[in-house]
C-alpha cells in the first residue's frame, strides 16, 4: 500500500525512507541466516543421544501364539462306597498322596460283625451241603436195589443240589462283606495333591453320597488353548512326524517350560472357529497349577536366514512400523518396515530392511528424520540386541 502525501504537508524524500529501511533489512536477513534452514532437519541441533542395535540374520522358529489355562492330569472326587462314621482322617488338606494311601476310615464293626455272620451261614450251609450229597449218593445206591423209590431217590438228588446252590449263594454274600469291611478304608484311587477337606471326622456319610475330598494329579499336568481352524493343516501335517515341542510363560514370568503337544480335538468348534488342543508337561516341580492361564507358543518349526532387529527398534506409525536407521553420517533414516513374529526378544523384520544395518533401540521419541544422532551404550538386558 502506497500513501500519497497530503496536500500542504512537509514532503520526504524516497531515498531518505529507502536508506532508513536498509539496516532493518539487513538485521532480518542475517537473523534468518544464523538459525535453522527451514527443512533442513535440525542439522545444527547437538546430537540426540540414542542406544543402538544392528540387524542380524538368524534361524526364527516358527510359531503358533495362544493364550491357554493348565489342567490337571486327572482329577477325582473321592466318595465312600459304604455308609457310617467317620472315624478317622489320615491326611492334612493340600498333602500330596500316591495311590493307595489311606485317607479315610469309617466305623469296621458293623461290616465286621456282618462278614463273621456271612462266614458261619457258609460254614453252616457247606456242613448241609456235604450231608445231602451222601444222602443223594447212598439214595441212588438203594434205588438199583429198589430199596427205595425213584421219587425218592430225585428228591434226595434236588436236595443235594439245592445246598450246592446255597453254598455258592453264601460265599458270594462272604465275599461282598469282605469287600464292605475293605471299602471301610478309603484309599487314594491316584497319586496327586489333595484338595480342602470336605466331610470331617465324626460325621456320618451314605454310600455314594458327597465327595469327602478332590485329587488333581498335576504332575504330569494339561495346558489347553485354542487356535484358529486355518491353522489346523499346518499343525496336523508336522505332528504326523514327531512331537510337536509348546512353550508355556507364566504371567509376570520370563521363566519357559516346554513341553509337547497331546492332543488335537475331533472337531472344530463351531461358535468361535478354533480348534482345541492340549499340551502335557512333565511338571515335577509343580511351577504349573490347575486353572492358571500361561502364554502359550506351538512351534511348528524354523524358518532359516530371516531379517531380525530388537523388538525394541520396531516402532508403530499411523502408515505402519518403522525404523530409525542410522547412517554411516550418524544421521537417522526413518524407514518403513514390514514387522513379523517375535522371539525371544527380537522381532523378524520381513521387509524394509537389511542384516547388518544399525538401527535405534532407544530414544526414538526426541527423532525425526536426518537428524544427527550420537550412540550410547546400551544396559545389559535379557530382550536380545546389544547396544552399538
Amino acid at each position: 500500500m502506497i500513501a500519497l502525501p497530503l496536500s500542504g504537508a512537509r514532503r520526504t524524500p524516497v531515498r531518505f525512507l529507502l536508506l532508513a529501511a536498509a539496516p532493518a533489512l539487513a538485521l532480518g536477513l542475517g537473523a534468518c541466516s544464523s538459525g535453522d534452514a527451514p527443512g533442513g532437519g535440525g542439522r545444527h541441533r547437538p546430537p540426540v543421544a540414542v542406544t543402538a542395535g544392528r540387524s542380524e540374520t538368524r534361524d526364527v522358529p516358527v510359531e503358533i501364539r495362544a493364550v491357554g489355562s493348565v489342567e490337571a492330569k486327572t482329577t477325582v472326587s473321592v466318595r465312600a462306597q459304604v455308609g457310617g462314621v467317620i472315624t478317622r482322617v489320615a491326611f492334612r488338606e493340600g498333602d500330596d498322596v500316591k495311590a493307595g494311601d489311606l485317607l479315610f476310615q469309617i466305623d469296621p464293626r458293623p461290616y465286621r460283625a456282618a462278614l463273621d455272620q456271612a462266614e458261619a451261614n457258609l460254614a453252616r450251609d457247606a456242613a448241609k451241603s456235604v450231608s445231602a450229597q451222601a444222602d443223594a449218593e447212598r439214595y441212588a445206591g438203594l434205588v438199583r436195589k429198589d430199596y427205595v423209590t425213584q421219587q425218592e431217590a430225585q428228591d434226595m438228588t434236588t436236595t443235594a443240589t439245592a445246598a450246592l446252590a446255597t453254598l455258592r449263594a453264601d460265599s458270594a454274600a462272604v465275599e461282598n462283606a469282605r469287600l464292605d469291611l475293605e471299602y471301610c478304608d478309603i484309599r487314594s484311587p491316584i497319586s496327586g495333591r489333595t484338595g480342602s477337606l470336605l466331610i470331617h471326622a465324626g460325621n456320618v456319610v451314605k454310600a455314594n453320597d458327597a465327595a469327602l475330598v478332590v485329587i488333581n494329579q498335576i504332575a504330569p499336568a494339561l495346558v489347553s488353548f485354542s487356535v484358529p481352524e486355518r491353522e489346523l493343516p499346518r499343525i496336523q501335517a508336522k505332528a504326523r512326524g514327531a512331537a510337536l515341542p509348546v512353550v508355556v510363560v507364566l504371567p509376570d514370568s520370563s521363566a519357559t517350560i516346554t513341553g509337547d503337544l497331546t492332543f488335537i480335538d475331533n472337531a472344530v468348534d463351531e461358535a468361535t472357529g478354533t480348534v482345541l488342543l492340549k499340551a502335557t508337561f512333565a511338571n515335577r516341580d509343580r511351577t504349573l497349577w490347575p486353572g492358571q492361564f500361561v502364554d502359550v507358543s506351538l512351534r511348528l518349526g524354523t524358518e532359516p536366514n530371516s531379517v531380525v532387529v530388537p523388538s525394541s527398534a520396531v516402532q508403530a506409525g499411523q502408515q505402519g512400523s518403522y525404523v530409525y536407521v542410522i547412517k554411516p553420517d550418524k544421521t537417522v533414516e526413518m524407514r518403513p518396515v514390514t514387522a513379523g513374529s517375535q522371539v525371544d526378544g527380537f522381532t523378524v523384520v520381513e521387509t524394509g530392511l537389511k542384516s547388518g544395518e544399525d538401527v535405534v533401540t532407544d530414544g526414538q521419541l526426541r527423532l525425526v528424520p536426518g537428524a544427527a544422532v550420537s550412540v550410547k551404550s546400551a544396559p545389559a538386558d535379557s530382550s536380545g540386541g546389544a547396544g552399538a
